[in-house]
């Protein structure tokens, strides 16, 4: 396609429709991609979809993020099976008293594990999802709190995998000098408002200032009557040999030892803060390097054999393939959007209103719808800030507030989308209904982004 249409906004509506009729958003994602290149050429659809997939399977960031998801399920499997998680649940329920006290721990924990949204979403619904099972707190609100307390936490901390990759962005792009790139985003932060008013929103959610509404209203009164957890579990989406898995995951955690000890939950996981931190932020060093300790610190207290611990790894790894999955299929997505000129056409359509006093506001909105549509919060952004940074210095507008608008509409992408990674992680971390959490949070989140639009216009 050689000029951007609004013919570029027929797949995100395909896969938005069926995500929310299917509830099946792996295949609601295939789909909007096959109507997207239908559009590019009817002809060329099988060679398209073919190519596109390998040229994704073969991305490095897949390939990292493959690797990362499976030995966070493969840590986690251990955490459950040694019995350390049930300890930390145990230990936890001392200081949560009833429902609010729980999800102020959750969200506490969300705030301390700011390294990474990946480590975040999955590390805190895991070890949460007991205790707030047991104050009849929905799975839905325990995914909200997670994935609210992920992006919008890691956006807000320099010392985050957000900060890293955004800081290389800018230096790529000669918004920031070499190695200035983390400095320029640290003057972003302040001007970041819908992450300052997600974490904002979610604590009073939390603490019951702000009340449950719409369908979180309603999951909220299905938990309160007893509804079983594992009824909100998000199998449907998942091949029959995943669901084994899955419940493979769930039936050691009911036979785990019941004398579980919590350090053999705090070590792994203070040694994966602590490894991330060492290797620059990078995750993947930082599992490995954990995994590499975390072994023979089970194995020297003879928890299980080794070809257990294998086994278990392994479940566990089995585990996050939906989520694998779903966030594989988000990129093949985003790269039908890329090609149908999506990103351009948006900001195209919303240019008229770039003036210095706008521009913040309409590139927080247009950045937002287009995170949202696409499912992606950081390859969307390698495309259009390429575009949208010399407009913002060509008008005279505020830098870092520009930038703060950018990570603004990044974090909202990445929390309401319903099938970006961190929603899909926060949902797999919960043990909730990817969608039934979808849904449930976006009023909220909407909430957060309307207000953080009004305020960038009345800052700028």
């Amino acid at each position: 396609m050689s000029e951007p249409t609004a013919l570029s906004l027929i797949p995100p509506l395909v896969v938005l429709v069926l995500a929310i009729w299917l509830r099946r958003p792996i295949l609601s994602l295939i789909i909007g991609a096959v109507t997207g290149f239908l559009l590019l050429d009817p002809t060329q659809v099988l060679n398209n979809f073919a190519s596109t997939s390998l040229k994704v399977m073969a991305d490095e960031t897949i390939g990292w993020l493959i690797l990362v998801c499976g030995c966070f399920g493969a840590l986690i499997a251990l955490l459950v099976r040694t019995g350390g998680a049930l300890a930390f649940g145990r230990n936890a329920l001392k200081f949560a008293k009833g429902p609010r006290s729980s999800l102020f721990m959750t969200f506490i924990l969300g705030i301390v594990i700011f390294i990474d949204d990946y480590l975040n979403a999955l590390t805190v619904g895991e070890t949460m999802k007991r205790v707030t099972d047991k104050f009849k707190v929905s799975r839905e609100m325990l995914a909200y709190v997670v994935d609210s307390t992920a992006a919008p936490v890691c956006v807000l901390v320099p010392l985050s995998t957000w900060a890293v990759f955004f800081g290389g962005l800018l230096v790529d792009n000669g918004v920031a000098a070499e190695g200035q790139g983390i400095s320029v985003y640290m003057q972003a932060i302040p001007y970041m408002l819908y992450a300052w008013l997600a974490v904002a929103m979610v604590l009073l959610v939390a603490l019951g200032v702000v009340p449950a509404i719409g369908p979180m209203k309603k999951a909220e009164l299905r938990a309160a009557k007893g509804e079983p957890a594992e009824a909100q579990v998000d199998l449907d989406q998942v091949q029959t040999s995943d669901e084994y898995a899955i419940a493979a995951i769930e039936e050691e955690f009911k036979h785990a030892d019941n004398q579980g000890k919590l350090h053999n939950f705090l070590v792994p996981i203070l040694l994966l803060v602590a490894f991330t931190v060492y290797f620059d932020i990078d995750v993947w060093k930082g599992l490995l390097a954990t995994l590499v300790i975390t072994l023979p610190y089970y194995a020297v207290q003879r928890l299980m054999p080794l070809s257990e611990m294998m086994d278990q790894m392994i479940d566990g790894f089995k585990s996050m393939l939906p989520a694998i999955g779903t966030v594989i299929a988000a990129f093949v997505f985003k790269d039908v959007c890329d090609a149908l000129l999506l990103p351009q056409y948006v900001i195209e359509s919303l240019s008229p209103f770039m003036t210095p006093k706008l521009l913040p506001a309409v590139v927080f909105l247009s950045m937002a719808i287009l995170a949202f549509a696409t499912g992606s919060s950081w390859g969307i952004f390698a495309v259009t800030i390429p575009i949208v940074m010399p407009l913002a210095q060509s008008v005279g507008a505020d830098i870092p507030l520009v930038i703060g608008a950018l990570l603004s509409a990044s974090s909202f992408g990445s929390q309401a989308c319903f099938y970006s990674d961190s929603t899909v992680l926060a949902a797999q971390g919960s043990g909730c209904n990817l969608v039934s959490h979808a849904v449930t949070q976006l009023p909220y989140a909407l909430i957060a982004a309307v207000i953080a639009f009004f305020g960038f216009i009345l800052i700028a």
